[in-house]
This record gives C-alpha cells, structure tokens and sequence, in this order.
C-alpha cells in the first residue's frame, strides 16, 4: 500500500432485526432488574438473635424498637431501631463492636469477642450467602 493512502472506513449496516435483538436485551435486563427489587422488597420477617457464649438468650423481630443489656464479664448495650440494629456501647475494652455500626440486611452481625456476645440477623429471603469486607 502506498503511504499517504488510507483505506476507506467499511461501516456495517444496522437493519431491523440488530434493532429487534438490542430491544429484547434492553427488556430482559429490565425485567431482570425489576425481579430482583420485587424480592428484595417482600422478603419476609428479619429477626435478631442475640447471644451469649452461643445460647440464645433474646429473638426479637427487626422491626420493632428496643434496647436490650446484656451482661457477662463486660456489659452491651444492644439497640433497635428504625429496621437496623447496633451495638449502642459497650464496657468492654477496644469497644469494636460498637464501632461495627448498625446492621439491617439478614446474614450480618456484630460480634463483641471479649464479652462472647454475638447480635445476628436471621430471616428474610436469604439472598445474600456470605458478605466479605
């Protein structure tokens, strides 16, 4: 090819059918997308289980208001509200958990290791398998 000279640009043809296939993605992902908000909307009743060295010591449904005090070799303060709980404070040194800031999603908790007290979200549509970071 000689320099200076550049091919021409080949431009493919958009028709109909291109048209028809593009729309049917477009809906099939909206669709999708609308399934996944349905389930996440209507998924069922989120409980908290508070407990101590593994027994349950509190079940209580995510939705109401409460604060709860659970004491051992330290003291928490456990608090639920507004569809989340959190570890409200804690005498336990280093204080993590109540750093950990409040959950809402079924799966989570909030563990204070040095009082062996663990605030679990059970329930829901079960959706999420595991939570990493």
């Amino acid at each position: 090819m000689a320099q200076g000279k550049k091919r021409p640009v080949q431009r493919l043809a958009f028709c109909r059918g291109d048209l028809a296939v593009l729309l049917l993605i477009l809906l099939a992902a909206a669709g999708l997308g609308l399934l996944f908000l349905l389930r996440a909307a209507g998924g069922g009743t989120v409980t908290v289980e508070i407990r101590r060295d593994g027994e349950l010591i509190r079940s209580l449904p995510l939705a109401g208001e409460e604060t709860i005090t659970v004491t051992g070799d330290y003291e928490n303060v456990v608090t639920i509200q507004d569809g989340k709980v959190w570890m409200a404070s804690s005498t336990c040194p280093g204080e993590d958990c109540v750093h950990a800031g409040p959950i809402s999603a079924p799966g989570r908790s909030i563990v204070c290791l040095p009082n062996r007290v663990e605030v679990r979200l059970v329930g829901g549509d079960g959706g999420v398998d595991m939570v990493v970071g």
